[in-house]
């Protein structure tokens, strides 16, 4: 009885725990391992190591307390790649998250919206690598090559026509003179006087495609007749100087002006042949081709030159990451409550403000993810920075990211690499940080 008592009171073998899954611990811990070997070699003891390092001087072998972190705040190249970090973390995940939900919301109502999700998408299947090589030359100052210029001077001279004369000037034995930065005749004209205003210096192949054989002028009592042209005679034997050969263009467009005093009193353009006509009023003027005829072509803008180089490679940076937030909003307003849309609507609310009110509240935790994914990545741009920025300008384009790798490889200051590298991760530890608690926030609900 005693016996039986007291096996009644043992208590029973604990068995060892499992998972939800039926798995062991134990042979959880084992699968893990490899895992956790693996992260230990090359997350943690390269961050630990980076800590010390950065302790150290250049050498590694003397101990420098915290001069590497001061040189962080005195190193004129650092400071410009920590202010770059500030423009890019402020504009790209803003600008990145605010085109993903327009183009989601707007995808939404359209029979093709899935193509178009697909086509703005597809930027994030290329490579940080290759992405830069393609908006090196979509950002290429010679409108032939750069596509960004292309348009941009396309636009220009829709609206201010570039001259076709940029090389244009007076040659031997003319009566020109230089004056303001246009060209002017020697001598007063008078009307029923024919005057010829010969100009050399543009090439054949550059000539405007209006461009006729050149027509000596012919007098007209009452007016003054010319012409200007190509006179590219070279010798004796060649042509006549100073007159139109029958092989010489004239310039078509070439604006003339009578000038009086200071002040222009009659103005004609040169037609095909480079004929033209001015009125009485003209008499007694000097002729002038003011400097707009000369103007050199627009090239469009420097977008890689020290001032615009951050802002283009941010735009590079958009281009391939919009789709990935489009993509993410989409699949969270795919779970917004229509009913609330539609009472919304029904309760008298614009379109505007459904979206104002309405979607964009709902959608706020997506957007939040989003926009601290961009954060995080942005932190760590290199690729494209390194890629497009070219040398000339690749300090103004600095970022933390490659100042760590300049400092470390082509500079040889570890020690201040290894610093960079500790402050960038205790940037990007906040925002990791927010990210977490917010994910568990929403699991809590």
């Amino acid at each position: 009885m005693a016996s039986a008592t007291a096996g009644a009171d043992e208590a029973p073998a604990p068995r060892s725990r499992k998972s939800v899954t039926g798995t062991r611990r134990s042979v959880a811990a084992l699968f893990l391992l490899p895992a956790l070997v693996l992260l230990g070699a090359l997350v943690v003891y390269p961050i630990g190591y980076s800590v010390v390092r950065s302790f150290y001087d250049q050498s590694g072998d003397g101990f420098a307390g915290i001069d590497n972190y001061k040189e962080l705040f005195s190193d004129d190249g650092i400071r410009t790649a920590l202010k770059n970090n500030i423009i890019w973390v402020v504009f790209a995940p803003t600008v990145t998250t605010a085109l993903g939900l327009i183009f989601a919301v707007l995808t939404e109502r359209v029979r093709w919206g899935t193509a178009f999700k697909l086509v703005v998408f597809m930027p994030m299947a290329i490579s940080m690598l290759a992405a830069g090589i393609i908006f090196r030359l979509v950002y290429d100052q010679d409108p032939d090559k750069g596509v960004a210029n292309a348009v941009w001077v396309g636009v220009h001279d829709t609206f201010a026509q570039s001259s076709a004369f940029p090389k244009a000037h007076p040659g031997r034995e003319s009566p020109l003179v230089v004056r303001g930065g246009g060209f002017v005749t020697r001598q007063t004209v008078h009307t029923g006087e024919t005057v010829t205003l010969p100009l050399v210096g543009v090439a054949p192949d550059r000539m405007p495609d209006g461009a006729r054989k050149a027509v000596a002028p012919t007098a007209d009592p009452g007016k003054i007749t010319g012409t200007t042209w190509q006179d590219f005679t070279r010798g004796k034997g060649v042509g006549t100087l100073g007159a139109p050969d029958p092989t010489e263009l004239g310039y078509p467009g070439m604006r003339i002006e009578a000038v009086k005093d200071g002040k222009v009193v009659a103005s004609a353009t040169a037609a095909g042949d480079g004929t033209f006509t001015l009125p009485a009023k003209a008499d007694g003027a000097q002729l002038r081709l003011p400097a707009s005829n000369f103007k050199e072509p627009y090239n469009g803008l420097d977008w890689l030159g020290p001032s615009l180089v951050t802002p283009a490679i941010i735009g590079s940076y958009i281009w391939m990451w919009a789709g990935f937030a489009m993509v993410l909003i989409a699949a969270g307003l795919a779970g917004v409550p229509r009913e609330l849309l539609e009472a919304a609507r029904v309760d008298g609310a614009t379109e505007w403000q459904v979206f104002r009110r309405v979607t964009v509240p709902l959608l706020a935790p997506v957007l939040a993810v989003v926009a601290v994914t961009l954060m995080i990545n942005v932190l760590k741009i290199f690729d494209l920075v390194f890629i497009i920025a070219p040398g000339s300008s690749q300090d103004d384009a600095n970022v933390l990211a490659l100042e760590l790798y300049r400092k470390g490889f082509s500079e040889d200051q570890p020690g201040v690499a290894s610093a960079i590298a500790v402050f960038l991760l205790l940037l990007v530890i906040p925002v990791m940080w927010f990210n977490i608690r917010r994910l568990r926030r929403e699991v809590r609900r």
